[in-house]
């Protein structure tokens, strides 16, 4: 029983499994930035591009 208290007490001291959390949290922060943007600007971009590609046509 008191080496499981002592495997409880060394995890909680552990702090590598922390900073992979937070690493996480970045990126997953990081992710949903770049599709907010793409689903704000996407209109923006399909309209420009088909006005390039039209000048380009004519």
């Amino acid at each position: 029983m008191n080496s499981l208290i002592a495997v409880a007490k060394e995890f909680a001291r552990d702090e590598d499994g922390i900073t992979a959390i937070e690493y996480g949290l970045i990126a997953t922060t990081m992710v949903a930035a770049v599709v907010a943007a793409f689903g704000v600007l996407g209109p923006a971009l399909k309209t420009a591009f088909d006005a390039i590609a039209a000048q380009i046509k004519a």
